[in-house]
């Protein structure tokens, strides 16, 4: 028995290769990206030297959760900013499987059809999802959502973690 994959791994390797290959060009910090298809299974993942410990976590939650509510993890944020209840509520319903923060691109085909999502984890999160989307129309698929956030190079870490005095 064959069974039909909707994400095939020779699709999923170029996206991680792209997502990777963007990253090292934007100078951005070690990540680790995620590639799961339409039925949540991890097809493929790659961690850069010097990604932290729970990168691959992180990065499988944000494909996982906008696979899972059928939207980008950006939207879920915008979306679900003033309900944590309901955030924790889907972190439960999930397994903890669930991060709500930019970096989970659903990947879909010419018809609008979800074939699976990327997640990456490393640096910001706008920067994660700007490596996610840009890899997933280098493979040949559409993202959702369609364009990185405009001011992805000036997100900053320092704007999330204050300094330590």
């Amino acid at each position: 028995m064959r069974l039909q994959t909707s994400l095939p791994l020779d699709k999923a390797n170029k996206i991680i290769a792209e997502a990777l290959s963007r990253g090292r060009a934007a100078s951005l910090l070690p990540l680790t990206v995620v590639v799961i298809d339409a039925g949540g299974k991890l097809v493929a993942m790659q961690s850069e030297d010097g990604s932290g410990l729970v990168r691959f976590e992180i990065a499988f939650g944000k494909a996982y959760g906008a696979l899972g509510m059928g939207i980008s993890s950006r939207l879920i944020r915008d979306r679900l900013s003033e309900r944590p209840a309901f955030q924790n509520a889907i972190a439960a319903a999930s397994g903890g499987q669930f991060i709500p923060v930019p970096g989970g691109v659903l990947v879909e085909n010419s018809d609008g059809v979800t074939l699976g999502a990327v997640g990456i984890s490393g640096d910001t999160s706008d920067k994660d999802e700007y490596c996610a989307i840009e890899a997933i129309k280098s493979a040949g698929f559409v993202s959702e959502p369609a364009e990185p956030n405009p001011d992805w190079r000036t997100s900053s870490l320092s704007d999330h973690y204050p300094a330590s005095t």
